[in-house]
């Protein structure tokens, strides 16, 4: 346990993973942010409704699953300066009072429905994430893997940042109705013949892929110690990414739509972007933010001001299952891509200054 302590306490990835998770289950409880509007009942009446309302097996699950990582956490973060019991009571209660505000907000919400059961099944999520996390945080290896970590990768302002920004880059690319890499949702127009006719072509959209690559490899070049692990660790990133891929459109989209989200501008980007990563390995460590700073600009131009990206709405006509909760993923893919470059030009800032106080102690 000292030595997960001491590891833990210079570490700053959880908090920076438990507040991006908290900023989505907002946003998945809240949206779409519009008509707002007193309901006329109260939060007591809510909370007093019958367990046994219109409620279905796929919400308690949803809303379990939801509240799980949340546990984790909270437990995670908790467990440095707490006891194991203490961790769990207070990760509960924290998201017990989130759930509650939530459900209180949701109120207001014309398009959203507050309900006592919502908590109690969000609770017991949260509850089962704490347990998990304080059984496995005192294991060793879960101290060997976190020390392991802190090995593989730079020291200093803004590593775990990046380190944060790796998994919401990651958490972008599941999303099924998107290109491999892409950034402009399928739409059930893409499942036609027309749409492999060499019109429909779009060599900027295999240039967002190509950016969007050479995005991810140079920030890993900024994290990581050893610049020769960069290459295994985008491999297995991009193969966790189309199995992933691969397995939520098996789940969620229609048959024929099994594999749109790898077409043929999603594999001219994938060459190009492999490419132009692998010649940035010869770039000098103090260009790489220089380097990534202009591709940030590039993607976001591409983007918003080149591309018609179809609305994520118009991409739920690929899916099978019809949830509320699928067509907030397509949004929080969407946000998550759109804000990523942003998030990163950020960290450039911290990983310059890193590079320019290790030249001076040189």
């Amino acid at each position: 346990m000292p030595a997960l302590l001491q590891s833990a306490n210079r570490s700053l990835l959880r908090r920076y993973l438990l507040a991006g998770y908290v900023l989505m289950i907002v946003y998945a409880s809240l949206s779409p942010f519009a008509g707002w509007q007193a309901s006329g009942v109260t939060f007591v009446e809510v909370l007093a409704s019958p367990l046994s309302q219109a409620y279905t097996a796929f919400d308690a699950v949803a809303n379990w699953l939801a509240y799980l990582p949340l546990g984790m956490l909270l437990a995670l973060n908790l467990i440095i300066r707490f006891k194991a019991v203490h961790s769990v009571l207070l990760a509960t209660l924290a998201a017990l009072v989130l759930s509650m505000v939530m459900e209180y907000l949701q109120m207001y919400l014309p398009m959203r429905a507050a309900a006592s059961v919502d908590v109690l099944t969000n609770s017991v999520g949260a509850l089962c994430g704490a347990v998990l996390a304080v059984l496995v945080a005192p294991q060793p290896w879960f101290a060997r893997a976190t020390q392991w970590r802190i090995e593989l990768f730079e020291r200093g302002d803004g590593v775990d940042f990046g380190l944060a920004l790796v998994m919401l880059w990651m958490f972008a690319q599941i999303n099924p109705s998107l290109p491999m890499l892409g950034n402009v949702f399928l739409t059930e127009e893409a499942g036609s013949i027309a749409a492999f006719a060499p019109s429909q072509f779009s060599l900027w959209a295999s240039a967002a892929v190509a950016c969007n690559l050479l995005l991810i490899g140079l920030l890993l070049q900024t994290l990581f110690r050893i610049r020769r692990h960069v290459a295994a660790a985008l491999l297995l990133m991009l193969s966790v990414v189309a199995l992933g891929k691969f397995i939520s459109a098996a789940v969620l989209l229609r048959s024929w739509a099994l594999m749109l989200w790898l077409n043929g501008e999603a594999v001219l980007g994938l060459l190009a972007g492999l490419a132009l990563t692998g010649a940035s390995f010869w770039l000098p460590r103090a260009a790489l933010s220089w380097a990534a700073l202009a591709t940030s600009v590039a993607y976001l131009a591409l983007a918003a001001g080149v591309l018609d990206s179809a609305a994520p709405a118009a991409a739920m006509r690929l899916y099978h299952w019809h949830y509320g909760h699928l067509r907030n993923f397509n949004w929080m893919s969407q946000i998550a891509s759109a804000v990523f470059p942003l998030l990163l030009m950020i960290y450039l800032v911290w990983a310059r200054r890193r590079i320019m106080n290790a030249k001076e102690k040189d």
